[in-house]
């Protein structure tokens, strides 16, 4: 009840206003950054997996403590050349969040991006600067994802072609911008972050990344599938690799869904075939068989 006055409060609220306080928020946050609590653990995506769902159900967790402000700090893949003050000023004062969890056990920080997953300088930059965080990745379906991607991307008006256009033209669009990414950490590329249907689902490719520079034991992988199926043992999978006590939220609900038109059988067919070998590296990768293939 108090999160969905919270929000019911935060929507009243003119979008200057909003901007304004948080601004107001970071500097004060930053001025005092040495006080703050550091992320233990990330959630680093992937987009349009059900990270936001994730998000609100780990918010419920009485031991785990989430950003001052909002979901999406964002750092390390577009705000990176903020700096680290500038990052820890979202995050509570180490004092408030022992005092906050006392009774359950130590607290448990995070931050939570769905595009640090597929950002070319992310997982590197995560590493340097929280080698000790643990991760958790949560994937779905990459045919489901590209088509879940495309309609939101649409819906915001950061796409204007057709499905079967923007797959056309996706590698045409990103001709020299991770190369660009790499040299420029302030350039922020609109085409890989709103145009990368298929690439943001290759994602052996992305985790090997993490695995190599995390190890195993500090990577946990969900499957939106299963999350969604089974929510209740997914969410304990989460609770033992976190090593916090054991919880259950009284609900899961899903957020950020959108209704859209089915997508064509010939697209399927033409996604199916594209990502079969990239989903076949994955199992490889995680040495299991995945939700949406059995």
């Amino acid at each position: 009840m108090e999160l969905v006055t919270a929000m019911t409060w935060r929507k009243s609220v003119p979008a200057p206003l909003i901007r304004a306080g948080r601004s107001l928020s970071v500097k004060a946050g930053g001025a005092s950054a040495g006080l703050r609590a550091r992320p233990d653990f990330i959630l680093v995506g992937a987009q349009r997996c059900g990270t936001t769902s994730l998000f609100r159900a780990l918010m419920a967790h009485p031991q785990i403590l989430r950003p001052v402000l909002h979901k999406g700090v964002n750092y390390f893949d577009v705000n990176y050349y903020r700096g680290e003050r500038w990052y820890q000023g979202h995050f509570p004062l180490a004092a408030v969040a022992r005092a906050r969890t006392a009774r359950q056990g130590p607290p448990r920080v995070f931050d939570a991006s769905g595009y640090y997953m597929y950002h070319p300088a992310a997982p590197e930059r995560i590493a340097k600067d929280l080698p000790a965080a643990k991760l958790i990745a949560m994937l779905r379906d990459p045919v489901e994802r590209a088509y879940s991607a495309y309609q939101h991307e649409f819906a915001r008006g950061f796409e204007w072609e057709t499905f079967e256009r923007a797959l056309d033209l996706e590698g045409e669009r990103l001709v020299g911008e991770i190369e660009r990414m790499r040299s420029d950490p302030t350039y922020e590329s609109f085409t890989h972050r709103h145009h990368s249907y298929t690439r943001r689902g290759h994602y052996a490719e992305q985790l090997a990344v993490f695995l190599e520079l995390f190890g195993p034991e500090r990577l946990l992988v969900i499957d939106s599938e299963a999350f969604f199926t089974d929510p209740g043992a997914e969410y304990k999978r989460i609770v033992d690799f976190l090593d916090v006590v054991p919880f259950q939220p009284a609900r899961f609900d899903r957020y950020n869904a959108r209704p859209r038109a089915a997508m064509s059988s010939q697209t399927r067919s033409r996604l199916e075939d594209h990502f079969r070998p990239h989903d076949e590296h994955l199992e490889h990768l995680l040495h299991r068989r995945l939700t949406w293939r059995t």
